[in-house]
């Protein structure tokens, strides 16, 4: 047990590191371009550690209560909430175009610095949730939980990036949220970018996810070398 804390403090001090490059990316590009124009890029990167910390809160909570329980239903809601945060950077990779900037090679390594960091934070929250399904449903059903929970992240990415809500707005501005999406589904073929990035992302996030459990699950089989 003590070995498998350490392991996983060090691979958390690891994921630290990677996001504490991004934001040294940041500041490079910032004060090449003498501009703070991506610094919603640091934001994006925070809020893709929400889910990550939700996740860890709900695994403690998961040794008390059962799923049920209201501190349970909670957290689980508000990891569904924040969970598009994470793969949400992959969208921001449309701002190069949109700026003039000094090295647009180095502008690439960054916003690829984000968007790794947040997908690693996503794929890694959602590893940790499927780990828990696996201890009370069977493995068919623990991937429908995990595959519907990754159609939701796929269909607020559009939420997201063509709507323009963010998270919060579930609380602020509920009806409104609603209004909009159900316009969204309703005349498919006034928005059909609705199905086309949902099915887009929810293909690529899937496939990605797949190949991190399988990966991570061998891994867990292997036996330390040291």
């Amino acid at each position: 047990m003590t070995r498998y804390v350490s392991t996983r403090a060090r691979f958390f001090l690891a994921l630290v590191a990677t996001s504490l490059v991004s934001v040294g990316f940041f500041i490079v590009g910032a004060l090449v371009n003498r501009s703070v124009e991506l610094w919603y890029l640091n934001w994006n990167l925070f809020l893709a550690w929400i889910p990550l910390g939700l996740m860890l809160l709900l695994e403690r909570t998961l040794k008390r209560k059962i799923w049920s329980s209201w501190q349970a239903l909670t957290l689980t809601a508000l990891f569904v909430a924040f969970l598009p945060n994470t793969f949400y950077l992959m969208t921001d990779i449309i701002h190069l175009q949109e700026t003039s900037r000094a090295d647009l090679i180095f502008d690439v390594a960054l916003f690829n610095s984000f968007i790794l960091n947040g997908c690693i934070l996503g794929l890694l929250s959602v590893f940790l949730l499927h780990i828990q399904l696996r201890k009370r449903l069977s493995r068919n059903s623990s991937w429908v939980v995990v595959g519907g929970t990754l159609f939701i992240t796929s269909f607020a990415i559009y939420v997201g990036r063509e709507l323009r809500w963010n998270t919060w707005d579930i609380l602020l501005n509920p009806a409104s949220i609603l209004f909009q999406v159900s316009e969204s589904l309703l005349h498919p073929t006034v928005h059909p970018e609705v199905f086309s990035i949902t099915i887009s992302f929810f293909v690529l996030i899937t496939s990605l996810y797949v190949a991190v459990w399988f990966a991570l699950r061998a891994a867990r089989q292997l036996k330390p070398t040291e």
